[in-house]
């Protein structure tokens, strides 16, 4: 396997679709020497004798023949993304140009590089520790600005480095418990109990503070799942439309026109938005209506947030009082909808009777949805979401392993107050700091190394 990462690999580091430029990377020990071959600059100069941190303009050939004009810019080993020699071949962005470039460059020595092999190699290089590595995935798959900020955060080392206080603490004191067991007549455990209760307390908060950011997390990286119910013709798919921008939805004065559930990804304010516009709730005989109405309840019970539609023209009924039971422990937000008619329904008669907040809207003449996206700008996020210092999970691996340490944590309080042996607290002491290793990438084994890289595109 060593063998296999020490040869020179290339890809296409951007997607092989028609662009203004292709950009084809090459990453290894011969990198320098596989670009001369294809190479043909101003002056008979080899890449491999100039210095790093450099472009220079020239022609990619093969076998003679000229295929494209381009820049090449050098970065010497340590001082590239992958810890290795790199080149990076700017070429046109056709597919057709970037192929042939790419092409040239695997016929002179390259290998085709795997999913994900560049961020891999600049891991395995000690380039970034695992959870940075992941954190590029996250950039590249940005769905909102806050999404993006918590990636560059991440990727930066917000987690690594939360994670090694915690990990530094630990090791202190499986260090000294163990120093004290191998010469007790020099290194006393009287009242130490205490002194690491202490310790394994300030951990514990830590590590709890972290779990407790992943749900905010998910949402910041995946979006808020957000369905919208209501009765037949109370406007759900007007409002469908108005906050995805287009005809998304049919919009009929025929109640039940909506029977399967629609879907689309918005962006308000920087948050992302699953919306789900689902078919009316109301009694019916007919079975394709029927199995609609079932599926809106489904999606509801796993929805983050409830967008519920009153028509506020007519009177509520018993569909109303069931739409009620199925949002009842959910987070919803009711918009009294069709405030340009004679309301039958208000809002003070819908809060006192549900508690929840309602805005009073018109879907078809859009008014009121910007009270809206500040109301869940300020449900989910208490108004803001700042990146200075604060760290969201947002990555289930690791939530994973923080509920691990964190039960060894609570292991250690457990054996301090039954009056254990101090050898029981460090086994658990080291179960929760090896834990807390894997996030960064140690003692993690080859076939889960690979299956984290493979989520990654090939140019990355």
């Amino acid at each position: 396997m060593a063998d296999f990462y020490e040869d020179t690999i290339a890809a296409a580091a951007t997607a092989m679709t028609p662009s203004g430029i292709g950009i084809v990377r090459i990453s290894g020990k011969d990198a320098f020497s596989v670009a001369d071959r294809v190479y043909r600059g101003a002056t008979n100069k080899k890449l491999a004798d100039q210095r790093g941190n450099t472009i220079h303009y020239g022609f990619i050939v093969d076998q003679g023949q000229l295929v494209d004009e381009v820049l090449v810019m050098l970065m010497k080993a340590p001082h590239s993304y992958t810890g290795e020699n790199t080149v990076e071949i700017d070429c046109h962005g056709s597919v057709l140009a970037m192929k042939k470039v790419l092409d040239a460059v695997l016929k002179s020595g390259a290998r085709p590089a795997e999913q994900g092999e560049f961020t891999k190699r600049a891991f395995l290089n000690g380039r970034l520790d695992l959870s940075q590595a992941e954190a590029v995935m996250d950039v590249i798959s940005a769905k909102n600005d806050y999404a993006l900020k918590n990636a560059l955060s991440q990727m930066s080392g917000s987690v690594a480095r939360s994670i090694r206080e915690i990990r530094e603490k630990l090791i202190y004191e499986i260090a000294y418990i163990e120093s004290a067991l191998d010469d007790p007549e020099q290194i006393s455990l009287t009242g130490y109990s205490d002194s690491l209760n202490r310790v394994i307390g300030e951990q514990k908060k830590k590590l709890e503070k972290l779990l407790s950011t992943f749900d905010q997390g998910k949402m910041i990286r995946e979006g808020i799942k957000t369905v919208i119910l209501g009765k037949p013709n109370s406007g759900k798919s007007s409002l469908m439309n108005l906050l995805v921008g287009k005809e998304k939805a049919i919009v009929t004065e025929i109640a039940g026109t909506t029977r399967d559930v629609l879907e689309e990804n918005i962006n308000i304010q920087g948050i992302t938005l699953q919306i789900l516009d689902t078919a009316g709730i109301r009694e019916t005989s007919n079975i394709v209506e029927q199995i609609g109405i079932e599926h809106a309840k489904s999606h509801a019970s796993n929805a983050d947030l409830i967008l519920y539609v009153v028509d506020s023209s007519i009177p509520l009924d018993d569909n109303d009082s069931q739409i009620l039971d199925i949002i009842r422990n959910k987070k919803t937000i009711i918009l009294l909808n069709k405030n340009d008619l004679v309301p039958k329904v208000t809002g003070t008669m819908l809060e006192k009777l549900t508690q929840f907040p309602v805005i009073s809207i018109s879907a078809k003449n859009n008014i009121g949805i910007d009270r809206l996206e500040e109301l869940i700008k300020t449900l989910f996020f208490q108004g803001d979401i700042a990146f200075n210092n604060d760290i969201y999970i947002t990555n289930i691996r690791h939530k994973k392993i923080l509920e691990i340490a964190l039960e060894k944590l609570i292991f250690v309080e457990n054996s301090i107050a039954k009056k254990m042996s101090e050898d029981f607290y460090s086994i658990d002491l080291m179960g929760a700091y090896e834990a807390l290793g894997s996030i960064l990438g140690e003692s993690l084994g080859e076939d889960l190394i690979n299956e984290i890289f493979s989520k990654f595109c090939t140019g990355k």
